[in-house]
């Protein structure tokens, strides 16, 4: 009995402990991040952004930059992280909001390339009539490496991207449109 009463005595003075350190430590503040938005192929797609992150309960969408294709989200970093990591939070964001969007959007790490250093290719393409055709062409040419940003236009068809040089050109923006079934103007 006495062991018993021992060992009760000493749960109850950690559990004592345990609220004590609780009670000290600070809630974490959300802080603002920018993160590389894929899937913001046109300037529509900004508002869907904002419902995809409306659905998330510890994210919130600060702002978009379509030109850049950046947004600003603020969260606890070791909430969204999991697990108390915060380098695993933009993985984990990643995860969260290509679920709540069906795959339609992703997050990437911030472009490193200089913007003066990148080149515009401008693609005239036939046959997109819809969102869901511009997102599989749009699809087909961001995961490219050395594309930092790429838009979709149906309505005047044509596609944008700007590209990293060294890593990609033209022909290879052009070759993976081509594999998707979509339709290439004849250029100038």
């Amino acid at each position: 009995m006495k062991t018993l009463h021992k060992i009760l005595s000493a749960l109850a003075c950690a559990a004592a402990a345990l609220t004590t350190f609780a009670a000290d430590e600070k809630p974490a503040t959300p802080q603002e991040f920018k993160h590389r938005v894929t899937g913001l192929f046109s300037t529509d797609r900004v508002d869907d952004l904002g419902k995809v992150a409306a659905q998330l309960p510890d994210v919130k969408l600060i702002s978009v930059d379509f030109k850049t294709a950046e947004a600003v989200f603020s969260y606890d970093s070791t909430k969204v992280g999991g697990g108390g990591k915060p380098d695993k939070a933009a993985e984990r964001l990643d995860n969260l909001i290509r679920n709540a969007s069906r795959s339609t959007f992703g997050i990437k790490p911030l472009c490193t390339t200089p913007r003066d250093q990148l080149k515009l290719i401008e693609i005239g393409v036939f046959g997109l009539d819809c969102k869901g055709c511009a997102l599989a062409a749009y699809e087909s040419i961001a995961k490219l490496d050395g594309v930092e940003q790429a838009t979709v236009n149906f309505k005047v068809g044509l596609v944008t991207a700007m590209i990293d040089p060294k890593k990609t050109d033209r022909a290879a923006l052009e070759a993976a449109l081509k594999q998707k079934q979509v339709e290439l103007k004849k250029q100038p």
